[in-house]
């Protein structure tokens, strides 16, 4: 993952409808829902003291399959909470996002029991994504049989996996911290895959002989199937553009060359030179958007055939509502929001309740978590007025007495420098008495242009990559670097306008 991402902030409430300047003038966003505060829901806890619950699938048995970040495959009675150990898979190797990922059922199941997962492997220095085949009997996980290994890295993996109505196996990859992969058809990263259930390649697949089906795909952390049969991404973008996709046959859709719409001029060239997809929504500030689920139940009638979207970095649970074909996003809200920390799957059982899981023991996790009953599966239902009023009590207290500069920080740094500026050890670098805060000029340079390899902060080194953030306007970065340097550190003085504007032009 990359910095200024990921991770819940305490304003997410303010950050889902807050927009400032930069990118966001120009893509063609809606709103959130003014009165997304208006329909109350009922949160229970169903389960807790988990280990990064990643996915989860409604079994055929009635219990909720899910899979650990930790290397654990588990049934859960959503009735009485009982918890069913199925494997665990010694091989899974978890470092920061890397570990025991998606996972689907066989549309056939308990006919034909098999359970689909993918995972990160290590053998030396090599990292790999397996996607493999296990065959349930007698309650438990056997007979692993791998049927696609790629290459992977320590971050960017993806890892979706859905079945299709035409009972192909769609597996979302990510493009492996390398960006050339995106675009090169020759490789099986960031990329959407379809393949047999058996493994094999269909005959009807765009390129002959090869499993891919999209390209151009950073880092999709969601896959669901919808109304029509049209298949819906959530990818990560960098700084900008987290998006909401369409998935369609031989599509391209434009990483690296082109974030979110082909709004931009270096990006219109290359969409008018190439048939590129543009997504049917995106997001910047960035929401890290985690899994998706289509709501056909009936216990939220006003919800029938929306997108249901968790996010990381906002801490919430999204509505997005469709239009009557499936093909555009009429409208947004967010019935629950920065409560229960980072929220990373959901899945819609027969009677309409909603069951996300949270991602608070991961390797970033937010100011005050993970708590001591992380990881927990929540389970949804329709609210009272009661928890209505509390809901909205809660989120005026979160936006109250909030300066601009402290909102912009928490939407574009504090995924990774975190709310206090304190950063990571050994990750990412506290903000606290630093030479590059303190030297103005570079503070802004670094804002603007972002930094990639090794860098040395107060003798600890660190190699992450920090996208630019020069597509905001120059009075969000002064605003930015004066809230940093002026709440994080002492008698240094803010940045201005036109200090930014002479770095800029540098």
């Amino acid at each position: 993952m990359d910095f200024f991402r990921s991770i819940p902030v305490w304003i997410a409430a303010f950050a889902a409808v807050f927009v400032t300047g930069g990118r966001d003038a120009t893509a063609p966003q809606r709103p959130v829902e003014p009165d997304s505060l208006s329909l109350s829901v009922h949160v229970h806890v169903v389960a807790s003291g988990l280990n990064v619950p990643w996915e989860m699938v409604w079994g055929p048995d009635n219990w909720i399959w899910y899979t650990e970040q930790s290397g654990s495959i588990s049934r859960l009675n959503p009735k009485t909470g009982e918890k069913q150990l199925l494997v665990k898979i010694d091989e899974v190797y978890r470092h920061r996002s890397l570990g025991l990922l998606g996972m689907a059922l066989h549309p056939d199941f308990p006919r034909k029991p098999y359970v689909y997962v993918d995972y990160t492997c290590k053998k030396d220095s090599a990292i790999t994504t397996k996607l493999v085949r296990f065959t349930y009997r007698q309650n438990r996980l056997a007979d692993p049989l791998t049927m696609l290994e790629i290459p992977a890295h320590t971050g960017h993996n993806g890892s979706r996996i859905v079945i299709s109505p035409d009972r192909k196996l769609m597996f979302a990859t990510g493009d492996a911290v390398t960006i050339t992969n995106a675009q090169n058809t020759g490789s099986l990263n960031g990329k959407v895959l379809r393949m047999n259930l058996d493994g094999s390649i269909p005959a009807d697949n765009p390129i002959k002989e090869s499993l891919v089906w999209s390209w151009g795909h950073r880092n999709i952390q969601g896959l669901a199937y919808g109304r029509n049969g049209i298949l819906y991404s959530s990818e990560h973008g960098d700084a900008v553009e987290d998006e909401l996709n369409i998935i369609r046959k031989g599509r391209n859709y434009g990483w690296p060359k082109v974030e979110g719409f082909c709004d931009q001029p270096y990006e219109k060239a290359f969409c008018d030179s190439l048939r590129i997809t543009e997504p049917v929504k995106a997001w910047t500030p960035t929401i890290a958007p985690a899994g998706i689920a289509v709501y056909e139940g009936r216990l939220f009638p006003e919800w029938k055939g929306a997108i249901l979207l968790t996010t990381l970095k906002e801490a919430d649970l999204r509505v997005l509502k469709t239009d009557a074909k499936g093909e555009s996003i009429v409208s947004e809200s967010i019935p629950l929001d920065a409560s229960y920390g980072r929220l990373r799957a959901v899945c819609v059982a027969p009677d309409g309740s909603i069951y996300v899981s949270t991602s608070n023991r991961d390797w970033n996790p937010g100011s005050g978590f993970p708590k001591p009953e992380d990881d927990r599966i929540l389970r949804i239902t329709r609210g009272t007025q009661a928890d209505l009023l509390a809901r909205k009590a809660q989120s005026q207290a979160v936006t109250d007495n909030v300066s601009n500069g402290a909102r912009l920080y928490r939407q574009y740094c504090a995924s990774c420098h975190k709310p206090d500026g304190k950063g990571v050890a050994g990750t990412f670098p506290t903000l606290h008495g630093t030479q590059q805060v303190k030297d103005k000029d570079q503070f802004v340079q670094i804002m603007l242009n972002g930094l990639s390899g090794k860098i040395t902060v107060q003798g600890e080194e660190f190699d992450q990559h920090m996208p630019a953030m020069g597509f905001l306007p120059d009075e969000s970065i002064a605003e930015i670097g004066t809230y940093v340097r002026q709440s994080f550190n002492q008698d240094l003085d803010p940045v201005s306008v036109s200090d930014v504007a002479k770095m800029r032009i540098k």
